[in-house]
């Protein structure tokens, strides 16, 4: 008998969008791998704008996509780069916009060493490459520095240890400590501005930067990029005094100066006082006979140049000239003494010429003279007066004349327009209101126009 497949039912049919079927599978995938350990070699590197870091872990014959967020990576004590094999710890999911599946990672550290370690070799690597701990910018140490400053906490033992080695070489020296946190995550900007800070005072001869032995973690605030730069731009000599003889730190390679120890520091800084003392005493007496032997040839010399001619010949040109310059003083004064005698007869010949007597009669012969001035003055301006004031009245007399206002005055009028106030002079111009204003001479009248007559209409009737 032959079977007849069976079509589906439609109210049994579901259909997914795709939207659905990813976000079915990322569900599926991050509830099964929530937290998977993965261990890959990282390629394709990409950091946007966005502080994400984007990359492919891979191994010999497969790959997958990883994400590590920005605030994951700013955890990070190394720097993420292809070809780092890491083991990193997350979750796998799916990015729904491309349908691909992804490792978001929470926690990375290098495979096969830590994270810091890495981190020490890259900072390292990169500041070597920048010149920071080239030799010809290291600066040696003043021989006797009289102040030092100290950069350290103030409570640990690194600071009593280089204390008591200090005051022991030599006491009397002033010291100047800065106290910073030498462990966590606030040490490093801690100890970059203390030494900024005590550069900018700038009376310090060297700084010395220094801590006890610890772990690779409790030294790392030295293993700031921070702290290098700070010790690298110092314009005073740093010495580097942080953790044992065997711990080696950025600031190390940084400083002018590498101390094994605090205490070692403290040896390097300042020679002890008896070194001194023995070095200063060794040095006088070699001194002292050396300023007796160059005084002993000094003193020959001396003598052997006082036999000789051209010394002889020296002091009698010396003698000739101290005779010249007795001469030369000699008319000098005799000249200045004419001269002062001039000057007092020239004094005397002003003193009489500007006496009382003829200044009295120079200033009453000027007075005499602005009075009579002052009278001609006086007299012009009347004689202008006048002759301004006659051309005012003729001016008036002729404006008064030609005023066609002084017509009236003999029974005459004016036709005027009501509207501008101009005369009229031609019937053929009159106002369209048929209607004129007559000025007389006192007053004023309106007039309506009842008959026109042109100037041609009255000839012809003449």
């Amino acid at each position: 008998m032959e079977q007849i497949p069976l079509k589906p039912l439609e109210e049994t049919r579901r259909v997914f969008t795709v939207s659905e079927i990813n976000a079915l599978a990322r569900d599926v995938l991050e509830s099964a791998y929530f937290d998977v350990w993965v261990e890959g070699e990282v390629s394709n590197l990409r950091s946007p704008g966005s502080g994400h870091l984007y990359f492919t872990l891979k191994d010999a014959t497969s790959q997958m996509a990883a994400v590590l967020f920005r605030a994951q990576a700013a955890q990070l004590k190394f720097t993420l780069e292809d070809g780092l094999k890491v083991l990193t710890r997350g979750r796998i999911s799916l990015y729904e916009a491309r349908g691909t599946y992804q490792m978001i990672c929470q926690w990375m550290e290098p495979a096969g060493r830590g994270s810091l370690q890495l981190a020490f070799e890259q900072l390292k690597r990169r500041l070597e490459a920048e010149g920071l701990f080239d030799p010809s910018r290291k600066r040696p140490l003043p021989a006797l520095p009289q102040r030092i400053g100290v950069i350290t906490s103030p409570t640990g033992a690194a600071l009593r240890d280089f204390l008591h080695v200090l005051g022991r070489r030599y006491a009397n020296l002033h010291v100047t400590i800065h106290p910073v946190r030498v462990q966590g995550d606030e040490a490093a900007p801690q100890i970059a501005e203390a030494i900024r800070r005590m550069n900018r005072r700038g009376s310090f001869d060297v700084l010395v930067v220094c801590r006890g032995g610890g772990s690779l973690e409790d030294l790392w605030p030295f293993n700031e990029e921070i702290v290098a730069r700070a010790v690298a731009e110092s314009r005073i000599p740093v010495v580097s005094a942080v953790g044992h003889e065997v711990d080696f730190t950025i600031c190390d390679f940084a400083a002018d100066l590498r101390a094994a120890t605090p205490s070692a520091a403290a040896e390097i800084v300042i020679s002890s006082k008896e070194e001194l003392e023995g070095r200063i005493g060794s040095l006088l007496a070699r001194l002292r006979p050396a300023i007796r032997l160059l005084a002993a040839g000094l003193r020959e010399r001396v003598s052997r140049l006082g036999r000789s001619r051209a010394l002889l010949s020296a002091r009698a040109r010396v003698d000739t000239l101290s005779q010249r310059l007795d001469d030369s003083r000699l008319r000098l004064r005799e000249a200045l003494r004419e001269l002062l005698e001039e000057r007092r007869h020239l004094l005397q010949r002003c003193r009489e010429v500007v006496s009382p007597r003829i200044l009295f009669a120079s200033a009453a012969a000027r007075r005499q003279q602005v009075g009579h001035l002052r009278r001609l003055s006086e007299l012009g301006l009347a004689a202008q007066l006048k002759a301004k004031r006659e051309r005012w009245r003729t001016l008036s007399t002729l404006l008064d004349s030609l005023s066609p206002l002084a017509v009236l005055d003999r029974g005459y009028a004016l036709c005027l327009d009501p509207e501008t106030g101009s005369p009229l002079t031609d019937s053929r111009r009159l106002p369209p209101s048929r209607r004129v204003d007559v000025r007389l001479r006192r007053g004023r009248i309106g007039c309506d126009i009842r008959e026109v007559i042109h100037a041609e209409d009255d000839e012809k009737k003449a």
